[in-house]
């Protein structure tokens, strides 16, 4: 048996529930602390396995047993608190997003890579079947080159969801809305597919939550480095929620997609069941017929796995073994920090009125 590493969270909040559960059961983990800010919260967190309970970040990271800690903290603290595990030597695994600004990412890459930590971000609908699928077909040249993608994300986030804490919906809390929170998987696997991306031009409004600052609504022209174009159309403004999707055109005609999240989306630690991901759009020559078994067998898998948690077990369970075998992890940060490019290049465009170009520059 390999040896377990010394594990810790910082912000016990929902989807600190998960990555406790997991860090407790995996062979290379010891789940050691957890750190909040408010004292009696985090006791009660880490009651149930029998972990220290800090709230001083500092003095968590102090203790020789804290080898890696996991960061659930609303997003504007990521990067703060990142560069600060990474100074102390741990190894430092991020809730999406990595941070809020490219700079942001910048300095944590630079700090994990001074200090010969590993960074890595929280992007576990790459691990889908259906999206490994699309992610196949293109690396196999099936559908020729990637031509054309869409992004289309049409949830519903109430008020009672705004409410659960005070951070979220507004710009100091949370850093952004339905691009930050909901639709950063998306962004994550749209450009993940279709490849570098040179030029965004986007709008962000806010259309039917009057009481939160920041954005229910988002859409993007995007232009990558291939020649290849895009179009990304996000919005928490549906209700009930209708669905995630993204798919991919190629140049011979053929086209494969994926729904990644259907109905209401996916709320961590609050959401018991979800529809599973599926390909919803395949037309590969000699594959088309395919395409029934395969939904058939991902509405299977859901029955089988726990699928609030199977996907983030898998890249939590990388993460541990990159620490043992020292390797890169298999969403390391610089993966994160592409996400967070796109979302700001959307800000940044409908702020200065015109398009950004990619890699960004500093802000006018």
């Amino acid at each position: 048996m390999s040896r377990r590493i010394g594990t810790a969270i910082l912000g016990p909040g929902k989807v600190a529930q998960t990555h406790a559960q997991i860090l407790a059961s995996l062979p290379q983990s010891k789940l050691v602390a957890v750190c909040g800010r408010d004292h009696a919260r985090t006791e009660a967190f880490a009651a149930p396995y029998g972990v220290a309970a800090f709230t001083d970040l500092h003095a968590m990271l102090a203790q020789p047993e804290v080898e890696m800690v996991v960061v659930c903290t609303p997003h504007p603290q990521h990067a703060e608190q990142a560069i600060l595990a990474a100074e102390a030597g741990v190894h430092v695994l991020i809730e999406k997003p990595l941070a809020l600004t490219v700079a942001a990412c910048d300095e944590m890459i630079a700090a994990a890579q001074r200090a010969g930590v590993k960074l890595g971000v929280i992007s576990q609908r790459r691990l889908y079947p259906a999206v490994q699928r699309v992610r196949a077909a293109i690396d196999g040249g099936k559908i020729g080159q990637p031509i054309l993608g869409t992004l289309t994300l049409l949830g519903w986030r109430s008020a009672e969801y705004y409410a659960m804490d005070a951070w979220r919906g507004s710009w100091q809390g949370e850093g952004g809305g339905v691009l930050v929170n909901q639709a950063v998987h998306q962004l994550d696997l749209f450009q993940w597919l279709m490849g570098p991306i040179v030029e965004v031009s986007g709008y962000v409004a806010n259309f039917n939550h009057p009481t939160i600052e920041v954005e229910d609504t988002a859409v993007a022209v995007v232009r990558f480095s291939s020649g290849a174009l895009g179009a990304i159309v996000t919005s928490n403004s549906q209700n009930p929620g209708l669905y995630g999707h993204v798919h991919v055109h190629g140049s011979n005609g053929a086209t494969v997609g994926v729904q990644t999240d259907g109905g209401s989306m996916f709320i961590s630690g609050v959401t018991t069941t979800v529809e599973p991901a599926f390909n919803d759009l395949w037309t590969v020559a000699g594959e088309a017929e395919q395409l029934a078994d395969w939904q058939a067998q991902d509405r299977q898998l859901v029955h089988e796995i726990d699928p609030m948690s199977y996907y983030h077990r898998l890249q939590i369970d990388d993460f541990l073994q990159a620490i043992l075998d020292d390797r890169p992890p298999l969403i390391p940060g610089d993966e994160g920090r592409k996400a967070v490019e796109l979302f700001e290049a959307i800000y940044r465009s409908h702020r200065e009125q015109r398009p950004m170009r990619v890699p960004l520059g500093k802000p006018d």
